[in-house]
């Protein structure tokens, strides 16, 4: 039940991330003066959180609609495996998460 809730909490998150994206895109087409001004927001510890939780909820988004997938196909769908997929949905995200900003840096 709570990774139900988190899905649809990642979900709404990256939607507000899409605003943000198209900021992006406003400000870069704006010329490097607003562009200079959106990533020093960014840039701050603030921003810094924001895209990691960003990214964060991108990867657990995803990996649990695999698992969404593959509970179409009738697999896993046992108490205890969807229990065992639960905990490696969370690890799959977080590990994708640090490896993209390990990458970033």
């Amino acid at each position: 039940m709570a990774l139900s809730i988190l899905h649809r909490i990642t979900g709404v998150a990256m939607s507000l991330g899409f605003v943000v994206y198209v900021a992006w895109l406003f400000d870069a087409a704006s010329g490097p003066d607003a562009y200079a001004v959106f990533m020093s927001v960014m840039d701050s510890i603030l921003g810094k959180l924001l895209l990691i939780g960003w990214s964060f909820a991108f990867f657990y988004h995803l990996s649990n609609g695999v698992r969404h997938l593959l509970w179409d196909t009738g697999r896993g769908l046992e108490k205890e495996q969807a229990n065992q997929s639960s905990w490696l949905i969370l690890v799959i995200a977080v590990l994708l998460t640090a490896v993209l900003w390990w990458a970033a840096s």
